[in-house]
């Protein structure tokens, strides 16, 4: 479908054409940055006074300043395609883009600020990229993928949660409120994974695609959203540990289930599958690991949170991004050399970060060195091949 002017598109810098440009490179761009104070402020090589705390900097940035970004890039590109009208772009698009950027600007030097000045300026985000969203589906009344408006609203209710934490020094309501933005962001993976990977496994292999199991892939993301729901409404604390391992226990074991169907094995030649189906085995990895701790296992909130996050997130987003920059940009699916690299350096990343760290505590400033340091060197690697790719024209000459 002729969705513009190829003319009128040419006159917009490239880097506003399609949501995905600014969202990855700046998103990518923070991430690496965020991720290198905070070692720095860890380790004691720099005095880091952020709103609020470095603690709550560091788990705040990472899921609404960083991963909330990649989101908002990919929902607002794919929205084009699911409906055939014009995404935001240009004037539009900027806009969006400097209001993210304000809310990591006030995060990071608002430490003298109003809570409710530096809240406001935050909370804005999603919402009104929720509305962005919202319009074109109800304009062609597209109704399949309208559940993600409501997503994006909780996690901003997950995030106002956060501030209210910290106006009312309850560190409680802030875990909880990163905590429950975890669980729906997981939840979002699984949907969108479950969507893609048999298609992109399919089409990357050359093989059959595996067709869905209904009961199955309803089963496992029906637990993933009952452990949301329980966490949300603060209900989780008030269940016997067993029951709430089992819980756990049964949604690692239907996610590693839909996992396996995939045939991660066919992918070893092919990196933008390998990385992504790694990815998505760090789900139930994760879910595991919080089935494991409720049983009475030795293992922190802080290494299982670890896995969904440094894991899951962290790989499954430069992953995604490394394909659908190029996808999106008339580009072949085949991504520069040192992407393999970026892969498996965000891996290892997790792989510090999680296991290791837990296995040789002692070691522990070690691997969070180790961590961050192959984080920030796989995030640099994507924005340094990908700059010329997001700025740039599509290579095919149509517009986006």
């Amino acid at each position: 479908m002729q969705i513009t002017d190829l003319a009128t598109e040419q006159k917009l810098l490239p880097l506003l054409r399609q949501a995905f440009r600014p969202m990855f490179l700046f998103g990518a761009a923070f991430s690496a940055i965020a991720m290198l104070l905070w070692l720095l402020a860890l380790s004691g090589h720099l005095q880091l006074t952020p709103f609020a705390n470095v603690l709550f900097w560091h788990s705040h940035e990472m899921l609404f300043g960083f991963v909330c970004a990649i989101i908002i890039g990919f929902l607002l590109t794919a929205v084009q395609n699911w409906t055939g009208l014009r995404a935001p772009h240009g004037k539009t698009l900027l806009l969006i883009s400097m209001l993210w950027l304000a809310g990591r600007l006030v995060l990071l030097f608002g430490q003298t600020l109003p809570l409710y000045l530096v809240a406001a300026i935050d909370l804005s985000f999603l919402p009104v990229c929720a509305f962005l969203l919202a319009l074109p589906l109800l304009r062609v009344g597209q109704t399949r993928n309208l559940f993600f408006v409501p997503v994006l609203l909780l996690l901003t209710a997950c995030n106002l949660l956060m501030y209210i934490g910290v106006a009312s020094q309850r560190y409680e309501l802030v875990q909880m409120g990163s905590q429950n933005a975890v669980w729906l962001i997981t939840l979002l993976m699984a949907i969108v994974g479950g969507r893609v990977m048999p298609m992109f496994t399919a089409n990357g292999t050359q093989t059959k695609k595996v067709d869905a199991i209904v009961w199955l892939d309803r089963a496992a993301l029906g637990s993933l959203w009952l452990i949301f729901v329980l966490h949300f409404f603060a209900l989780a604390a008030q269940l016997p540990p067993l029951l709430m391992s089992s819980l756990f226990g049964f949604s690692a074991l239907l996610t590693a289930l839909r996992c396996l169907r995939w045939k991660i094995w066919l992918t070893v030649k092919v990196p933008l599958l390998w990385s992504l189906h790694l990815a998505y085995w760090c789900i139930p990895l994760g879910l595991a690991l919080y089935s494991a701790r409720y049983a009475g296992v030795n293992i922190s909130n802080s290494i299982a949170l670890h896995a969904l996050t440094a894991g899951a997130m962290g790989s499954m987003i430069l992953s995604m991004m490394a394909r659908v920059s190029l996808g999106h940009s008339g580009r072949v699916l085949q991504p520069h050399v040192v992407m393999s690299l970026a892969f498996v350096l965000v891996l290892a990343s997790a792989l510090c970060r999680t296991l290791l760290l837990w296995l040789f505590p002692a070691d522990t400033m070690l691997w969070l060195w180790l961590a961050a340091s192959g984080w920030v060197l796989a995030y640099l690697l994507y924005v340094l091949v990908y700059f010329p790719v997001l700025t740039t024209p599509r290579a095919d000459g149509r517009p986006g």
